[in-house]
């Protein structure tokens, strides 16, 4: 054997040791998707499709939209391309299956324009801001894409709205206060409550598996130069999600506890089938702020274990109603490409 070789194919094999060590919980990893930016994919309630927000260039599409993904379909054959749920007009968010498995709710903004609506204007200092565009509404649509259902039409920011396992019942984000609070509401838009209060973001919320909980991410600016920042933002329909941690509380708003107090970007939480962790995204332990991956911890702060170590991007994960897979989002076979697709993996307690 050539004295090259040897030591390449040692190192290629330690390589493959290591991430299957740092991926310990993670087995059979398939990816579903081949180019653009795919993310936010979560199970019907038969564990059989995905829906997902995408903007595959290849689709002719400018901004991301919602589509359906047939998980089968989509691990056998890398050319499968799932069909359009949304309206192809405006942008798209946050789609979530209702528990008939025959509609989809998602937050568009093809109401106000056609068009996608402008990114933000890139910072001097290079900070990342997040439009909150104050046209998204949510919408409940069929699997043919016809809208069936306009559940928000107030001025300002409704969007991230997911749906309990129950099927009963909606929490979503929105401005409608004057700050960007969870809210929840009855699957056909009655019965408004408004959850959370404090000054900052909060959105991203997911139900725990009983449906008596909610899991979300949150900004809690508290100096005076933070606080400034925050509303000066918040007032151009503009967030910095560079600070956030986690929080859980009942869905009523009660018992509010911050679970995480990492630092930096602590995002995408989901609880785990059992509701015994919460596992989310995070670049608590990346020197230069990008490298994020998944985690898992004890909803009281504990027993931090890092899930994900391979790429620079991991996150969006959900695991399937019957706690065998999860899904997440991942920049790991794009070759170093701009692009984010979606895997999935049988998970391993």
């Amino acid at each position: 054997m050539n004295k090259y070789i040897l030591p390449i194919i040692t190192f290629l094999t330690f390589s493959l040791q290591t991430h299957s060590q740092t991926e310990k919980h993670l087995k059979n990893i398939k990816q579903l998707t081949y180019g653009g930016d795919n993310a936010e994919a979560y199970f019907s309630y038969d564990d059989k499709f995905l829906s997902f927000q995408g903007n595959n260039p290849k689709w002719g599409l400018q901004c991301d939209q919602i589509f359906n993904l047939n998980i089968a379909a989509a691990a056998k054959d890398s050319t499968y391309r799932p069909p359009l749920i949304s309206t192809g007009k405006g942008r798209t968010t946050c789609a979530y299956y209702l528990k008939d498995g025959k509609h989809i709710l998602y937050a568009s903004t093809h109401a106000a324009d056609s068009l996608c609506p402008p990114n933000p204007a890139p910072r001097t200092d290079h900070k990342y801001l997040w439009a909150i565009y104050n046209t998204f509404d949510i919408y409940i649509a069929d699997l043919n894409g016809k809208i069936t259902k306009q559940l928000t039409n107030s001025p300002g920011y409704d969007a991230e709205a997911t749906i309990s396992p129950q099927g009963d019942k909606i929490v979503f984000t929105s401005t409608r206060s004057g700050d960007l609070e969870l809210w929840t509401m009855n699957v056909d838009g009655t019965n408004l409550k408004q959850v959370t209060n404090g000054l900052g973001y909060d959105g991203g919320a997911f139900f725990s598996p009983d449906g008596k909980k909610l899991v979300f991410r949150a900004s809690r600016p508290t100096t005076p130069e933070d606080i400034k920042e925050y509303k000066e933002l918040l007032a151009q329909d503009l967030v910095m999600p560079v600070k956030m941690e986690i929080y859980t509380c009942n869905v009523d708003g009660s018992d509010l506890k911050q679970v995480t107090h990492l630092g930096k970007a602590n995002w995408a939480p989901y609880f785990t089938p059992d509701g015994k962790k919460i596992i989310f995204s995070s670049n608590n332990d990346s020197e230069r702020g990008f490298n994020f991956n998944l985690f898992t911890i004890n909803p009281d702060g504990t027993g931090l274990e890092k899930i994900t170590g391979v790429s620079t991007f991991n996150a969006f994960p959900m695991f399937s109603r019957d706690g065998k897979k999860i899904v997440f989002s991942s920049n790991r076979n794009t070759h170093g490409k701009p692009g984010i697709d979606l895997f999935i993996a049988d998970w391993i307690d």
